[in-house]
C-alpha cells in the first residue's frame, strides 16, 4: 500500500467490486476478502487489495 492508495469503507469497497454491502461483509467474514485495516473503530480496505482480488479472479477465469 502506498500513500496514494486510498482506503475505502465497506460501502465503497462493495461498489468497487460490484456487490452488495452485506455480500462484502460476508466475504470478509468467510475469508474471501482480507480483513480490514482498523483505524480506531473504522474499518477500511486499501483499494489496491480490492483491485488485486479482481485481478486474481480474472486470472483464475483465464486458467479454467
Amino acid at each position: 500500500m502506498t500513500l496514494s492508495d486510498p482506503l475505502l469503507n465497506a460501502r465503497e469497497g462493495a461498489a468497487e467490486l460490484g456487490i452488495s454491502e452485506p455480500t462484502f461483509w460476508r466475504w470478509v467474514a468467510n475469508g474471501t476478502l482480507r480483513k480490514p485495516v482498523k483505524l480506531g473503530n473504522m474499518s477500511r480496505w486499501p483499494r489496491s487489495e480490492l483491485i488485486d482480488f479482481i485481478e486474481q479472479a480474472k486470472a483464475k477465469r483465464a486458467t479454467a
